[in-house]
């Protein structure tokens, strides 16, 4: 047909074989449900609290918000051969040992290749089962038989269910085994794990609406050739989305970061200019990282701006305010800032950090190495509040800095901190009057 009325995008129409007998069946049932539909008093509803069982690894029960819910299903999705199934292997492991039935299902692997990553993870209790299988019709029989408390599923691209008639990994495959899967895991109350490909952009392969059916969505970031890995909840029906957990890849797998601030910040250049610590709020972790910064005279007409792990045009807005408001000369100079150890900020929050980490570096003057700064920048060149700042000055308090510049707005509620200065600013050019 071309190009969709609905969404506008080219070639997303499938074709779909329908026969009369399921039409037929179909109908019937929707007679069946109707009359057995019967609407409640809302105020008759009586909350269980449900029991959430533990994976066994911290930082995936604080992204999953406690622990996993009974009859949900969780999306888990991150480039290939960043750690998916090795994690979801991990966790497999921790609740068989449990004394919890687990049943692992693989579509793209052998019984060899799972059993060889397993040796490397860990002994395995009886309760644990594999099975390589395609068919979706198999798998719900096993499912139905064997009534585990847990499945993954890896990957929900290369099932297969034989009422549809397109290819595995096609959008109608998609979107019908994880209605089957859906309905697997809400009527016998199973705990469903899908993994899911991701296509170049990073999203999900596949229809949309499949992050719109499961309860929760897992996202896998960081360098797939670094060694750590950042698991992030982007939907999540029993907790938060703000959450992050972090993981290191090691021999034996992913181990968890316990203090992820203190891992971000190994490493840290001494004496260099251009360097500067600021804190990020990450759900209800507060989390420092090292700001870099390099700026230099252009050699050609139009300057060179570059930045890894934040917003681009937001550097160049926080160097407009510069030039405008300070009457700093940046307009002929290259521009690099860098968010060290690989991890994206989008948080206003790091703005006077960025702001401090560029005037360092054109300046070549060394911000001490015990600061931290953190404050949302304006256009006027004020420093505006950030949330959650007792946090911030506690987290770094904790690992041993002995100045936090702030925003005047917050330093108030920051007085009580007794082994940290605290020092509150209005505007940009109070923090350069103040440091530079």
């Amino acid at each position: 047909m071309g190009q969709c009325p609905g969404c506008r995008e080219w070639n997303t129409f499938v074709e779909e074989t329908v026969s009369r007998a399921e039409q037929k069946s179909a109908g019937v049932r929707r007679r069946e449900g109707a009359e057995r539909a019967k609407p409640c008093l809302l105020t008759e509803i009586a909350i269980r609290q449900e029991d959430k069982l533990l994976t066994g690894i911290g930082e995936l029960d604080r992204v999953l918000g406690g622990g996993i819910v009974s009859g949900s299903l969780t999306l888990v999705g991150g480039d290939p051969g960043i750690g998916k199934s090795t994690l979801l292997l991990q966790v497999c492991r921790n609740i068989s040992t449990g004394g919890h039935k687990v049943l692992y299902i693989s579509g793209e692997e052998s019984q060899v290749q799972i059993k060889m990553r397993a040796d490397r993870i860990g002994d395995f209790s009886q309760n644990m089962l594999l099975l390589c299988e395609t068919s979706l019709d198999s798998i719900s029989e096993v499912i139905r038989r064997e009534k585990p408390e847990v499945v993954v599923i890896d990957s929900i691209q290369t099932m297969y269910n034989e009422a549809v008639s397109a290819a595995p990994g096609s959008v109608s495959q998609v979107r019908e085994s994880t209605g089957i899967l859906l309905q697997l895991a809400k009527g016998l109350g199973v705990s469903v794990f899908i993994v899911g490909h991701v296509t170049k952009e990073g999203t999900v392969a596949g229809p949309r609406v499949l992050e719109h059916m499961v309860d929760t969505v897992l996202y896998f970031e960081g360098d797939r050739h670094a060694s750590y890995r950042i698991l992030r909840g982007v939907k999540n029906r029993f907790g938060s989305t703000n959450e992050i957990g972090v993981f290191e890849m090691r021999e034996q797998g992913l181990m968890e970061v316990q203090n992820p601030s203190e891992y971000m910040l190994n490493g840290r250049p001494e004496n260099a200019s251009g360097s500067v610590v600021a804190c990020t709020m990450e759900g209800t972790r507060p989390l420092l990282v090292e700001i870099q910064a390099l700026v230099c005279h252009s050699n050609f007409g139009i300057p060179r701006r570059q930045t890894i792990g934040t917003d681009f045009n937001r550097v160049n807005l926080l160097m407009a305010v510069l030039e405008k408001r300070s009457g700093i000369a940046l307009a002929g100079c290259d521009a690099y800032v860098n968010i060290a150890g690989g991890i994206r900020i989008m948080e206003p929050a790091i703005d006077l950090g960025i702001v401090l980490a560029i005037l360092s570096s054109f300046r070549n003057q060394i911000v001490s190495p015990k600061l931290i700064a953190f404050g949302e920048v304006g256009l006027s060149g004020e420093v505006r509040a950030v949330g959650m700042a007792k946090q911030r000055v506690a987290e770094a308090e904790r690992l041993g800095f002995d100045t936090c510049i702030l925003p005047y707005v917050c330093a108030k509620e920051c007085k009580e901190f007794k082994k940290i200065k605290v020092l509150g600013i209005r505007s940009v050019q109070d923090a350069i009057d103040r440091l530079f």
